[in-house]
C-alpha cells in the first residue's frame, strides 16, 4: 500500500542504463527497483537519453528525467554498457566531457527542483562521482555492478572511486569478491552490503505456465561483449557430441557481427528482447549457459541479472565458476560450474545435460527454488533498510 505522498521521503535516482519504455529489451533492473521503492518513497530518476525516450515521463509511479549530453545523429555513448562501448569505438571518448558535465548539471538542476532526502547511485563512475560532487551533503546509497569496480583501474581513477566510498552511507555490490574489491579500496565492513539486482519474476512465471519448454534447447542471454563469453560459447558447440534441438543468443552488443559470421546457421542470434520476449526465451529454454570470462581490460561479471531470471524459470544453469556466480550456483546442486574460458569443459557440461533430462530437470528446479530469494521486491526491501539508514531512521 502507498503512503501519503506528504509523508514519503523524496529518492533521487541517478543511472546511465535505463530503458526508454518499460520491457523495450534495455536491462530494466535500475528501473525494476525504482518501481519498487515508488512504494514508500517519491522517486525521481535521472538518466541519459537514449534512443526513443521522452525527455520527461512517468512510469508508474516512478518519475524520469533525461538529460541530452550530444548531438542525437552521434549520441550513443549511453546506448548499452559505456565501458564497453568506449572499448568498441574509441571515437565515442569525444562524448565523454559532454556526458559528465551535462550529468552533472541535470542532478544539480533536480536536487533544486525535488529537494530530495537521500540518492541512490548506480556505479561508482560516473554518476558516484557525479554526485559527490553536486549533490553536497545529501546522503548517498552507491551501488556497484562490475565494470566500474573491476575496470576502470587507472590510479586517477582509483583515487575517485576511494573518494566516492568513503563518502557514501552505505555501499552495494553483487558479490563476496566485490565486496572485498571496495574493502581494499577502502571502504568499511558496516558500509558494504552484498544485494544483487532483483528479479521482476512476474512476466517469467507467466510465460512458463504459458510456454513449452524444449528439453534440448540452448539459450545465452547477455550483451555481446567479451567478459560474457559468446566466443567460449560458440568454441564449446564445436566440442559437444550431443546435439542441442536449437541454439539461441538473446543480446547485442560490438561483438555481435563477428559472432554470427563464425556461428553462420548453427546458431539463432535474435538480438534483445521486450521483457515479456525474454521471459518466452526463457520458458521455452531447457539449458541457460553462462560462460563468463575477466575481459582484457580487467572488467568481469558480479552477478548476472539474467542468470537469475534464468534460475528463476527453471532452467538447467550451466555457468563459469567466477566470483558472483559461485555464490548463488552450486556445482551439481542447483547448476554445473565450470571453468571460466574452457570450452571442452563447457561442452561436456551440456553434453551431460542433454543426455539426461532427470538431471536437467532436477537442477532447474533446485535453481527455480535458489532464484526465489533474488525477487524484486526481496531486494527492494534490503534497499529500504539501507535508504532509512541513509536518512538516519
Amino acid at each position: 500500500m502507498h503512503r501519503d505522498p506528504a509523508s514519503r521521503p523524496t529518492l533521487l535516482v541517478a543511472a546511465s542504463t535505463f530503458p526508454a519504455e518499460p520491457g523495450d529489451g534495455t536491462p530494466g533492473f535500475v528501473l525494476d527497483l525504482a518501481l519498487a521503492l515508488a512504494d514508500d518513497h517519491r522517486v525521481v530518476v535521472v538518466a541519459p537519453m537514449t534512443k526513443g525516450a521522452a525527455t520527461h515521463q512517468r512510469i508508474g509511479d516512478v518519475e524520469v528525467r533525461r538529460y541530452h549530453y550530444f548531438p542525437s545523429r552521434w549520441r550513443d555513448l549511453a546506448d548499452g554498457a559505456i565501458v564497453d562501448n568506449l572499448r568498441a569505438k574509441p571515437v565515442r571518448w569525444l562524448q565523454v566531457p559532454f556526458f559528465f558535465a551535462s550529468m552533472a548539471i541535470a542532478l544539480r538542476r533536480e536536487a533544486a527542483r525535488s529537494r530530495p532526502d537521500v540518492a541512490l547511485l548506480h556505479w561508482i563512475i560516473p554518476q558516484g562521482a557525479v554526485g559527490k560532487l553536486v549533490l553536497g551533503s545529501l546522503p548517498r546509497v552507491v551501488t556497484t555492478l562490475g565494470g566500474d569496480l573491476y575496470a576502470l583501474r587507472h590510479p586517477v581513477l582509483q583515487r575517485v572511486k576511494r573518494a566516492v566510498i568513503r563518502s557514501a552511507a552505505s555501499i552495494t555490490c553483487m558479490s563476496t569478491d566485490m565486496a572485498a574489491e571496495l574493502r581494499k579500496l577502502g571502504a568499511r565492513d558496516e558500509q558494504v552490503h552484498i544485494v544483487p539486482m532483483g528479479v521482476d519474476t512476474a512476466p517469467i512465471a507467466a510465460a512458463v505456465a504459458r510456454e513449452q519448454r524444449t528439453p534440448g534447447r540452448v539459450l545465452f542471454v547477455g550483451r555481446l561483449v567479451e567478459k560474457k563469453g559468446a566466443t567460449v560459447l560458440l568454441d564449446a558447440l564445436e566440442r559437444m557430441r550431443e546435439q542441442p534441438a536449437e541454439v539461441v543468443v538473446v543480446g547485442d552488443g560490438p561483438l555481435r557481427g563477428a559472432l554470427e559470421a563464425r556461428a553462420g546457421s548453427a546458431v539463432s542470434f535474435v538480438g534483445a528482447r521486450s521483457k515479456d520476449g525474454l521471459a518466452a526465451e526463457y520458458a521455452q529454454a531447457g539449458i541457460a549457459l553462462y560462460p563468463s570470462v575477466p575481459a582484457a581490460n580487467g572488467d568481469r561479471d558480479g552477478l548476472p541479472v539474467a542468470l537469475l531470471e534464468a534460475m528463476s524459470a527453471g532452467c538447467a544453469i550451466v555457468a563459469s565458476a567466477v566470483p558472483g556466480i559461485v555464490d548463488v550456483v552450486e556445482d551439481g546442486v542447483n547448476g554445473l560450474l565450470v571453468a571460466p574460458g574452457d570450452a571442452d569443459a563447457l561442452a561436456a557440461a551440456v553434453d551431460r545435460l542433454l543426455a539426461d533430462p532427470a538431471l536437467a530437470s532436477r537442477l532447474g528446479a533446485a535453481a527455480q527454488e535458489t532464484a526465489a530469494a533474488y525477487t524484486v521486491e526481496a531486494v527492494g526491501d534490503r534497499y529500504r533498510t539501507l535508504i532509512a539508514g541513509a536518512l538516519g531512521r
